[in-house]
């Protein structure tokens, strides 16, 4: 008599059109096979799970203006959908340097890029931060004819709890956009004074609860996404609670990854990395860091760096807007060197 067989193992099934878990949303990770399904998630308003949509793509493009032969940069590679459309202008003769500090997500995006028919020829791929740009300017020839940053959390890394970029699933309290790298959220909190609290989230989200968030949170051992979330509905109208927390998860992703830092180096080094002529398009999610593109811009205007630069912010349209909420905050910004 021989052994009956193991019983099979069921795979995690799709629970109807909104499944609440991220590893149970398969079909949305595995576009190629659903691709029916994936429509449907879009059709709602909603980004896939696993994957990205580039905001601003028609918007970028005209400011960029790329054409064959240039050789540019993607700053924050991301996804890779805002590389995709500036390869397929570059085209022939062009290259294009796509960089990105997260070394979970860039693997991947390579590999659907190269999958595109983008060889080693046409896309060259680093995991570096945009602020070492010096180190990049050898391989580009000359240095570059345009340069895309969009500056916002790619939706990859928000919708995995694994990474703690959302209250709205429980996982650990990171935030670090290269999570093997620094201090996580949880560790800056249980070093911050409470008044140093206060002073990061009016600084870098405008929180106008900051006092209120900073003693709820003063002393607690916070690990999880979802005990920060629960410290601060709790102090906190119902009606208000949501802004509040995501502004404070924005306040301390910026804080643990030193965003504004980063991108204050960026922008200075910006200049010297155009050619004469060459294009700059910038997209910023909130007014810390449009502040700061519109600053770099106007000063580098009134000091002859830029022949030109935005007057007024760019927005995506109503119809994104609606297509895509994750692109409401979004300003685009864009100058060209003199």
């Amino acid at each position: 008599m021989t052994d009956a067989p193991p019983p099979r193992q069921r795979r995690i099934r799709y629970k109807g059109t909104h499944p609440r878990r991220f590893e149970e949303k398969y079909k949305e990770l595995n576009p190629d096979l659903h691709a029916a399904e994936l429509q449907k998630v879009m059709d709602r308003g909603q980004t896939p799970a696993g994957t990205h949509r580039p905001i601003c793509v028609a918007e970028i493009l005209a400011c960029l203006d790329p054409r064959p032969g240039e050789v540019g940069l993607d700053a924050t590679l991301g996804y890779g959908g805002h590389a995709q459309e500036l390869l397929a202008r570059i085209q022939p003769g062009g290259r294009l340097f796509g960089v990105d500090v997260d070394p979970l997500e860039l693997p991947r995006t390579e590999a659907r890029l190269r999958a595109l028919g983008f060889g080693e020829d046409v896309l060259v791929v680093k995991r570096m931060n945009f602020a070492g740009l010096p180190a990049l300017l050898p391989e580009t020839g000359g240095g570059l004819d345009f340069v895309l940053a969009d500056l916002g959390v790619s939706s990859m890394q928000i919708d995995n709890p694994a990474r703690g970029f959302t209250y709205k699933s429980d996982g650990p309290l990171d935030l670090r956009l290269n999570p093997n790298r620094g201090r996580s959220a949880a560790a800056l909190l249980k070093a911050l004074a409470r008044e140093d609290l206060a002073a990061l989230l009016v600084e870098n989200s405008d929180e106008p609860h900051a006092e209120a968030i900073a003693a709820a949170l003063d002393g607690q051992d916070v690990a999880t996404t979802t005990q920060l979330a629960r410290l601060v509905r709790g102090v906190l109208p119902e009606d208000e609670a949501r802004a509040s927390l995501q502004r404070t998860f924005q306040a301390l992703r910026i804080a643990v990854n030193d965003e504004l830092k980063v991108l204050d180096q960026f922008l200075s080094l910006l200049p010297m990395a155009l050619k004469p002529g060459g294009r700059v398009a910038i997209l910023t999610f909130h007014s810390g860091e449009d502040r700061r593109v519109k600053k770099a811009f106007l000063e580098g205007h009134r000091a002859g760096v830029y022949r030109d630069v935005a007057p007024e912010p760019i927005r995506p349209s109503f119809q994104e807007r609606h297509d895509n909420p994750r692109s409401s905050s979004a300003k685009l910004r864009w100058a060209v060197k003199d």
